[in-house]
């Protein structure tokens, strides 16, 4: 497995070889796989790769290394090859990466949707102290002191809203929350479909759990759910494949069978929400292999000018869209070894 430089030319075709796109695998520092294929992921996402590399031209002169800085050098290296396919090592931004975070500093298996978290937070955070360093003194996003959205809320960033109905009153109240990526449970042979709607089942507040009610002054009944509110331009979720285990004191991965299409439209919506009828397709999954959380491997498959490729690591192959079920998950025992989809990235139509 894994394809040459001209291999994999003449697999897509050379004709029909996308001007200005390359194909780098990424050079592995010892179990660095989980950032590997987080990266791959985002470099496909193309709005988020266009403003790591309009950072990159507007930063021409900071001499301040960050995680960002790093990032955009990096993606600005592949983005600039003069060959479309090949390998290049992320040395710079893993090293910076282990400076900046502990957790990441050391030569064990991590798990590739904290990465993803801490990569985007860290971009968001130090995109928002450049606006303040720019602003006037005083100034802030808006009148609560709220830092005002980076490309990165705009990118991913969806609005949950959790609304709790009293069941003596009827009055409904709502609770907004900012989400750059959804958490989903899973279970054995479901679809990410069900997965969401699960995610937005109503629970019921009773006995000890009972709501405090504004209107009735008291604790009754009621009903809670979460809902999407506002859907993100990128819709990043997160299966949760790994789950405690008190008996066995550790984390095991669950590799139930979770299909997950193609093109996807979000049912959880809520009766207000901006933008109900979004369709997404599915651009990029981040895959684990193996049977837990800190043994095992990570790659990633994503959609490139309508076909599909397979990065893994240094390794850089061809897929066809048909191969995609085979990261869906095993419909037997869950904790045996599985390649199973793990964070999914859904693109907006519009």
């Amino acid at each position: 497995m894994g394809a040459n430089a001209s291999q994999l030319e003449k697999e897509i075709g050379s004709e029909q070889f996308p001007i200005n796109e390359h194909y780098f695998g990424l050079v592995n520092f010892g179990n660095t796989c989980y950032c590997n294929s987080v990266l791959q992921a985002l470099y496909f996402c193309r709005s988020f790769r266009e403003k790591v590399l309009q950072y990159k031209q507007l930063q021409k002169n900071q001499k301040k290394e960050t995680l960002l800085t790093c990032l955009a050098d990096l993606f600005f290296s592949i983005a600039t090859q003069k060959k479309k396919v090949g390998t290049i090592a992320p040395k710079k931004f893993i090293t910076r990466l282990r400076k900046e975070n502990e957790q990441f500093d050391n030569f064990m298996q991590q798990d590739a949707h904290e990465f993803l978290n801490y990569l985007l937070n860290t971009v968001a955070d130090l995109l928002q102290a450049d606006k303040q360093g720019s602003k006037p003194k005083n100034s802030s996003g808006d009148s609560k002191g709220k830092p005002d959205p980076t490309w990165v809320h705009d990118i991913f960033q969806g609005t949950l809203t959790n609304e709790t109905r009293c069941l003596n009153c009827e009055t409904v109240s709502s609770k907004d929350e900012d989400f750059l990526d959804l958490s989903v449970d899973v279970e054995q042979n479901t679809s990410i479909t069900h997965c969401l709607r699960g995610f937005s089942n109503t629970e019921t507040l009773c006995a000890e759990h009972k709501y405090y009610c504004e209107v009735c002054c008291s604790k009754q009944e009621a009903q809670k759910r979460m809902r999407v509110k506002k859907l993100p331009q990128i819709l990043a979720l997160h299966l949760k494949r790994f789950k405690y285990m008190e008996q066995l004191n550790r984390y095991i991965k669950v590799s139930y069978r979770v299909v997950f299409p193609l093109e996807l439209r979000l049912f959880n919506t809520s009766d207000d929400a901006c933008n109900p009828e979004r369709m997404y397709d599915l651009m990029a999954v981040v895959v684990h292999c193996g049977s837990g959380p800190n043994r095992g491997h990570y790659i990633s498959i994503v959609k490139s000018h309508g076909f599909w490729l397979l990065f893994d690591d240094d390794i850089v192959d061809k897929i066809e869209a048909s191969q995609i079920e085979e990261f869906y998950g095993i419909p037997s025992d869950m904790q045996k070894n599985s390649e199973s989809g793990y964070i999914l990235f859904y693109q907006s139509r519009e």
